[in-house]
């Protein structure tokens, strides 16, 4: 089984020791499944019960004060689940999985999908808020009564905090993206590295493949946001030529459905690294934000982003 997992493109972590070691064992962990789609699972698993990223426990608060889930997987031969803003749920990618194989369905979100977790025999009912994030919420003066105001009260609050997604001033990256739109007036709010810490996984074992991605989605998003994650192509793809997995600013990767754009890279006969390069060289120039990619083929595995910083692990057995 080959293996390749990440951690999440956005900033540069203050210790990154500790997590390239969750993130090598989340690796190792998929070596040892029977499948590649038994891989994928088991590496995110080990990923989203880890508070040091975005997903799962430790995931980002909305703007209601709530932590909600979001994962996609999906197989060479087209199979694909997806789960949605899930309150409660650790183990999105699990009930990802569920929706592929127990339903006759692509996308189940919100609290029937929390349902049918449970009714699955996937936990629910889990705190997600760990020390930190509770202390980041209470800090950032949320909405009195946020879980009661309505949308446009908390859309007035997060204005200020959704922040500018991709780096600051200085920056190489066009902003306009060629659409007339500047990236700079979505926010100035203060980033820090867990703001695109998606985490996501592909595996092969030689023949075919699997990919998966989870998150807890984005700081301050609108209560019921649901960014690029579960959304087909987007976060996630997955066919005969290999997989990829993709993090970072989810609106932009879904406007562009980065992970299918690699993937069908591969399909035109590139190999791994170049198009996750490719693919992150024309997200770049279309959008001006920040994004990463780890792509795998029958030859190798590949990884490229335009942020500060991304962790990657891959392992072989």
């Amino acid at each position: 089984m080959h293996v390749i997992v990440h951690g999440g493109a956005g900033g540069v972590p203050d210790d990154p020791g500790p997590r390239q070691a969750v993130l090598d064992a989340a690796a190792a962990r998929g070596t040892e499944a029977a499948t590649p789609l038994d891989a994928v699972e088991a590496a995110v698993n080990v990923l989203e019960s880890d508070e040091r990223f975005n997903a799962g426990v430790g995931g980002a608060v909305q703007s209601d004060g709530v932590v909600r889930t979001d994962a996609g997987i999906m197989t060479s031969d087209r199979a694909v689940g997806a789960a949605a803003g899930m309150p409660g749920v650790e183990r999105a990618v699990s009930v990802a999985r569920v929706v592929m194989e127990e339903t006759p369905h692509v996308l189940v979100a919100g609290e029937r999908a929390v349902d049918l977790a449970a009714d699955f025999g996937v936990e629910t009912g889990v705190d997600l808020l760990t020390a930190r994030s509770r202390e980041r919420w209470e800090e950032a003066n949320p909405p009195s009564e946020a879980g009661e105001s309505p949308p446009r009260a908390h859309l007035a609050w997060l204005r200020d905090r959704w922040g500018d997604h991709d780096a600051g001033e200085g920056d190489s990256v066009d902003r306009d993206g060629g659409d007339g739109v500047d990236r700079a007036d979505r926010g100035a709010g203060t980033l820090d590295h867990t703001d695109h810490d998606t985490v996501g996984a592909v595996a092969s074992d030689g023949e075919t493949f699997a990919a998966a991605t989870s998150t807890g989605g984005r700081w301050f998003a609108l209560a019921g946001r649901v960014g690029d994650v579960p959304q087909v192509g987007s976060g996630f793809y997955c066919a005969p030529a290999g997989g990829a997995s993709a993090t970072g600013f989810g609106e932009d990767i879904a406007r562009v459905t980065l992970s299918r754009r690699a993937v069908s890279l591969l399909e035109r006969g590139l190999d791994a690294e170049t198009a996750a390069h490719v693919a992150i060289e024309e997200f770049g120039e279309l959008t001006g934000s920040e994004a990463g990619l780890i792509v795998l083929d029958a030859d190798g595995a590949g990884s490229a982003y335009n942020s500060d910083g991304m962790q990657t692990a891959v392992a072989r057995s």
